[in-house]
């Protein structure tokens, strides 16, 4: 399995402190009191703009990110960050209209860019993700909040701290 690794800097444009992660890491004010830019060398990661993998995520592939406040749309600094291993191999999810495996369902094994159109499920509330590591997003065509799921069974995404939140479009985590 290929390891990841990301530096975090204090300051835009890679200046300041910086603090490098190879793993998951649930809170970085211990290293550094703020991130303003950051380098992905290898692999891939899910940064948080809360403490211990909460609030608003963004993915980050390889590559420089020298002001991804104002890139990503971000108000806030990354405050955790989870390491996504690379997975090869199929990928199968079953999407689930409502909590508790509720309702209409779909098995997937590819991208969906509206389950809207593709499914005619006008909503999805739980899922249960069998090979492979996903994005989930509130709009369709991969645009607006995403989620990280990895395998596991996820019966309430508003128990999960995304009330109100509908997902519309889902995407494989694949080499990007």
């Amino acid at each position: 399995m290929t390891m990841g690794k990301i530096i975090f800097y204090e300051e835009r444009n890679f200046q300041g402190r910086s603090h490098e992660c190879q793993s998951d890491c649930s809170d970085m004010s211990s290293y550094l009191s703020r991130c303003h830019s950051c380098k992905v060398e290898s692999g891939s990661f899910m940064v948080y703009d809360r403490p211990n993998y909460m609030g608003n995520q963004y993915f980050m592939k390889r590559g420089e990110y020298s002001d991804y406040m104002s890139m990503m749309g971000m108000r806030d600094c990354i405050k955790s960050c989870r390491m996504i291993p690379m997975h090869r191999g199929q990928f199968r999810m079953k999407i689930y209209e409502k909590e508790n495996f509720g309702g209409q369902s779909h098995e997937m094994m590819d991208d969906c860019d509206n389950i809207q159109e593709r499914y005619r499920m006008s909503d999805c509330q739980s899922c249960n993700v069998m090979d492979g590591h996903w994005l989930m997003y509130e709009q369709p065509q991969f645009r607006g909040k995403m989620m990280y799921m990895r395998p596991g069974e996820y019966k309430s995404f508003r128990d999960m701290g995304m009330s109100g939140q509908r997902f519309m479009s889902m995407r494989r985590i694949a080499d990007m």
